[in-house]
C-alpha cells in the first residue's frame, strides 16, 4: 500500500504502541493457563480461553483488516465460522454452548493466527494510505477496547472454569492478601435536580453510553462505600434466601430452582465461610466487598436492608470522575501487585470504590438512551441488539483494564447472571 500523504507518524507510532501492549496483555493474562486449561468451557455463559484468543483477532481481520487492507491473506478461512460471536449480518458461526468441544484448530495454531493478524495489523497501522487508515481507525480503536472487554471476560471464565475443579487450583500464586477494614457505613447525600449524563464525545466511549442527555433526578442519598461480606452475612443468618418478600418473583423462582444459598463461589465448612478465588480457595474476609451476587441477589439484599439499588443515572451524578482519576491509579498499583480483588474501603465523605473494584448493579434496565441510533452495518450489533432484558452495572472491577474505565461506561448482564465481578451499593431516597 502506498499514499503520498500519509496520516501523523506520532498517531500511527501511539496507535502501534497501543495495539502492541493490549494485544501482549491478553496473552499474558492467559500465560498462568496450561493449553488444557484454555480448551475448557465451564458453562454455556463462558467461552475457552482458546475461543477468547482468536474471537478477538477475528474481529480485527473481519472489521479491519478484509474491508481496508486489500494485499491482507486470510490465515484460515474457516476460522470465520468458528470465531465468530454473534454478529448476525457477518455469517452463520459455531453454536456458543459448544465452544469447549473445538479441540482443533491446537492452540498453536490459534497462536500463529494471533501472530499473523499482529504482522498485518501492524504493517496496515504504519503504511496504509492515509484515506484507509483515517476509515479504519476508529474501527481499530474499537476493537482494542473490545479485546479490552475480552481480558477481564477471560478472567470471569478462567474463575469459573477453575472453580470446577475439586482441586481447586489457583489461577495464580502472586497474591498480595491485602486485608479489608472497612469503616462504618456512610451516606453521601445528593441533590436532585436536573443532570446530564452519558458520554460527553470527547475520547472513546462505546456507542451506547451516549448521546449525552438531561434527565430530572430527585433528592437521593448513596453508600460511601460498598456492601461487604460481613453484612451480606448477616442477610444469609436472617433467612435473605429464604423468605420470598425480599425478592422480584423472577428473583425467587430462580433462587428456589437453583438451589442458591450463598453468593457464587462460597462455601460454608465447620460454620465458617470460604470463597474460591483466582488465588484458590481462601476464608472470607469479613470487611472485603461482597462480590459475584446476580441483580436479583443485590435487590434483595437491599429490601431486606431497607434501601435500594441506585438508579444508574443517579450512580453517575454522584461519581466524581476527577476521584475516579485517582482510584483507577490506586487499582493499576494493585492490580500489577497481583491483588485479585477489590481494593480495602476507606472513610470517605464522598463516596468511594466507585472505579475499579466491583461492577456494581444498578436498578435500571439496559436500554437505549433518548436519541441513540445503531450504527449501520455489522458493527451496529456490537451493543444495540442486547438492549432488552438486561440491568446496567457501572464502575469496572479490579480486572477491568485501568486504562478502560470510564463513569460513563454501562456494563450489562441478565438478572440472574453472577459469574462477573459484581457487587452491591446501596442507595435511598434523600
Amino acid at each position: 500500500m502506498h499514499g503520498t500523504q500519509q496520516h501523523p507518524d506520532d498517531t500511527r507510532s501511539a496507535l502501534l504502541q497501543r495495539f502492541r501492549l493490549i494485544r501482549q496483555t491478553t496473552e499474558n493474562i492467559a500465560a498462568p493457563l496450561s493449553p488444557e486449561d484454555q480448551q475448557v468451557q465451564s458453562m454455556p455463559d463462558a467461552s475457552p480461553t482458546k475461543w477468547h484468543l482468536a474471537h478477538v483477532s477475528w474481529f480485527f481481520e473481519t472489521f479491519v483488516l478484509v474491508p481496508y487492507a486489500p494485499d491482507y491473506t486470510l490465515f484460515d478461512e474457516k476460522f470465520g465460522f468458528l470465531f465468530n460471536s454473534y454478529y448476525e449480518a457477518v455469517g452463520p458461526r459455531h453454536a456458543r454452548p459448544h465452544r469447549g468441544m473445538l479441540t482443533r484448530p491446537t492452540l498453536s495454531r490459534v497462536m500463529a493466527y494471533r501472530a499473523h493478524v499482529d504482522e498485518a495489523m501492524s504493517n496496515f497501522i504504519e503504511a496504509a494510505e492515509d484515506e484507509d487508515f483515517r476509515t479504519a481507525e476508529a474501527r481499530i480503536e474499537l476493537g482494542l477496547n473490545h479485546e479490552q472487554q475480552h481480558q477481564e471476560l477471560v478472567l470471569m471464565d478462567i474463575k469459573h472454569m477453575l472453580s470446577c475443579n475439586p482441586l481447586a487450583p489457583a489461577y495464580s500464586d502472586r497474591y498480595a492478601d491485602v486485608k479489608s477494614n472497612a469503616p462504618a457505613q456512610d451516606w453521601a447525600e445528593v441533590a436532585g435536580g436536573i443532570v446530564s449524563i452519558g458520554h460527553d464525545e470527547h475520547g472513546f466511549a462505546f456507542d451506547n453510553e451516549g448521546p449525552r442527555h438531561e434527565v430530572l433526578l430527585q433528592d437521593f442519598r448513596i453508600a460511601t462505600r460498598l456492601t461487604t461480606n460481613r453484612e451480606y452475612i448477616d442477610f444469609l443468618t436472617d433467612g435473605g434466601y429464604s423468605k420470598p418478600e425480599f425478592s422480584h418473583m423472577d428473583g425467587w423462582a430462580t433462587v428456589t430452582r437453583e438451589g442458591w444459598e450463598a453468593p457464587l463461589y462460597w462455601s460454608n465448612r465447620d460454620g465458617a465461610w470460604h470463597m474460591f478465588t483466582l488465588a484458590g480457595e481462601r476464608e472470607i474476609d469479613l470487611d472485603a466487598p461482597v462480590s459475584h451476587v446476580s441483580f436479583y441477589e443485590a435487590s434483595a439484599y437491599a429490601v431486606w436492608a431497607g434501601k435500594r439499588l441506585p438508579l444508574e443515572a443517579e450512580w453517575e451524578a454522584a461519581a466524581d470522575p476527577f476521584n475516579l482519576t485517582s482510584e483507577c491509579e490506586t487499582t493499576a498499583n494493585l492490580l500489577s501487585s497481583k491483588n485479585f480483588g477489590p481494593t480495602p474501603a476507606r472513610d470517605a465523605d464522598a463516596p468511594a470504590q466507585m472505579i475499579g473494584d466491583l461492577w456494581e448493579w444498578t436498578a435500571s434496565p439496559y436500554t437505549p438512551y433518548p436519541n441513540f441510533k445503531t450504527p449501520p452495518g455489522a458493527i451496529g450489533e456490537y451493543n444495540g441488539k442486547f438492549m432488552v432484558n438486561q440491568m446496567v452495572l457501572r464502575g469496572g472491577s479490579f480486572a477491568t483494564p485501568p486504562s478502560h474505565i470510564r463513569h460513563t461506561y454501562r456494563n450489562f448482564f441478565y438478572p440472574h447472571q453472577r459469574w462477573a465481578f459484581s457487587g452491591i451499593r446501596l442507595a435511598d431516597s434523600g
